[in-house]
């Protein structure tokens, strides 16, 4: 197999194996603090993927005992930096969104209103939690230097990402849930915020066309 052959979450286990050695748990640990923002899929990869780096000869393993524990740590190799260097250098993809309690709300006029706001409800405690996580790693790493102190430019990059996403989705709850809220529980059509659209309407940007544009109305693409 090729390095053209790893998936994304091979690299991503890779990246974090650059940063030091770990165990399967140990890397477990570190995907749920960070990796879990923004690459879930690895989590789900985490005790096969490790084994197929050191096939590739991507990585080693070193067999030990940790009391009466065996433990397996796993380590990049030379042709391991050089695969992720490689693929640091080309562009990556832009983001694919995963997120089930939008799903609901955009096919809520099949349900409730009552379960639409249900479910913006729990995309605001989302953020309230970000939020509050946001702010303990803040200052963990003002009063620390956090756990990697070498990595501090690239952990304030993501972070600020991460922080300013969930501002954005605190914000976007708020309006959608004031939007929600006015529709009747009688049913029928509820109208839409049309100044927003007229605002992104008017944006001095040429407009894309869109996937199956033909199927859509005359002029309103």
């Amino acid at each position: 197999m090729s390095t053209g052959d790893l998936t994304t979450t091979s690299y991503a286990i890779l990246g974090l194996l650059a940063i030091r050695p770990w165990s399967t748990y140990e890397l477990a640990q570190q995907m749920e603090r960070s990796l879990k923002h923004f690459w879930p899929r690895a989590q789900s990869r985490i005790y096969e993927e490790p084994k197929r780096l050191v096939r590739e000869g991507l990585a080693t393993a070193t067999k030990e005992r940790v009391g009466n524990r065996p433990r397996t740590t796993y380590s990049i190799t030379g042709r391991g930096r050089d695969a992720l260097a490689a693929w640091l250098a080309r562009p990556g993809a832009g983001p694919v969104i995963e997120f089930e309690a939008l799903l609901k709300v955009f096919f809520s006029e099949h349900g409730t209103r009552a379960g639409a706001l249900a479910n913006l409800g729990a995309i605001r405690e989302w953020t309230q939690q970000q939020h509050a996580e946001n702010v303990a790693f803040a200052r963990l790493l003002r009063d620390s230097g956090g756990p990697f102190p070498e990595r501090r430019a690239q952990i304030v990059l993501i972070g600020r990402f991460l922080v300013e996403l969930a501002d954005a989705l605190d914000r976007w709850s708020v309006w959608a849930t004031e939007q929600v809220s006015a529709w009747s529980d009688e049913g029928g059509v509820p109208e839409p915020d049309w100044s927003f659209v007229e605002q992104v309407a008017a944006r001095p940007i040429a407009a894309a066309r869109l996937p199956g544009a033909s199927d859509y109305p005359s002029g309103s693409v």
